[in-house]
């Protein structure tokens, strides 16, 4: 079923174009709901099924494991450092999103500016968008600092889309057109803390609901850069 958003196509003429990682660029859910079983079990949690697990991917790690896997507060830490450790192995041999290489290229090529703001550490994001082949491509990339990530998601991503933007502008970026494309409602959320205009991806890991407050809805890379593309001139 297509979506409301897509029912009337909107152009939102984007200056600079922010990307999540985890959903948005890269398909993650493998390497990251790995990592979390082998840790569940390893310190003797329940096991939890695949749709349960999906929910880890794209807030902050300690988020998932206080609300989805009903960790105490005061047992997350041991399991936020034997997750790490087992996902950093993994990490950096997951797949692009098909197309999302290509559009990528695409908006460089064309001079549009990008930016990564993704709730995963920047020690992490680094080196997966360098696996990818990708970190060319970008201005700036904006990810959890060390400490930060002990806040909600959505302050989290926030925060980080907030670097994302002083990083585009920094670097002389047109700002004022700027849109945050993500998969979750942290990233719609957190770009609504700035009023920045939002686009959910259905491709990621996404729940009915999460779109709420987005301009766009797309289901595929095509529709993205179709959204994003510049408004029709009116002269």
């Amino acid at each position: 079923m297509t979506s409301p958003a897509l029912d009337h196509p909107v152009r939102l003429g984007a200056t600079a174009v922010l990307l999540d990682l985890d959903g948005t660029v890269t398909d993650s859910a493998a390497a990251i709901t790995g990592a979390i079983a082998e840790t569940l079990e390893a310190f003797g949690r329940p096991p939890l099924v695949q749709d349960t697990l999906l929910r880890f991917v794209g807030p902050p790690i300690r988020e998932g494991f206080r609300d989805i896997a009903a960790v105490p507060e005061a047992e997350i830490e041991p399991l936020v450092a034997d997750y790490r450790t087992r996902y950093a192995a993994r990490m950096a041999d997951v797949p692009v999103f098909p197309g999302v290489d290509e559009l990528i290229r695409s908006w460089h090529a064309a001079g549009v500016p990008l930016a990564l703001a993704t709730a995963k550490l920047q020690t992490m994001a680094e080196p997966i968008l360098d696996a990818a082949g990708l970190t060319a491509y970008f201005t700036t990339v904006s990810g959890v600092l060390a400490g930060e990530d002990t806040l909600g998601g959505v302050q989290v991503k926030a925060n980080v889309i907030s670097r994302a933007l002083e990083g585009l502008s920094a670097a002389g970026a047109d700002i004022t057109g700027a849109v945050m494309v993500g998969d979750r409602y942290h990233d719609i959320a957190g770009a609504g803390t700035h009023g920045l205009t939002s686009v959910l991806v259905r491709w990621g890991y996404g729940r009915p609901g999460e779109e709420e407050g987005a301009a766009a809805v797309v289901h595929d890379a095509g529709e993205l850069a179709a959204v994003l593309a510049a408004r029709p001139s009116t002269s």
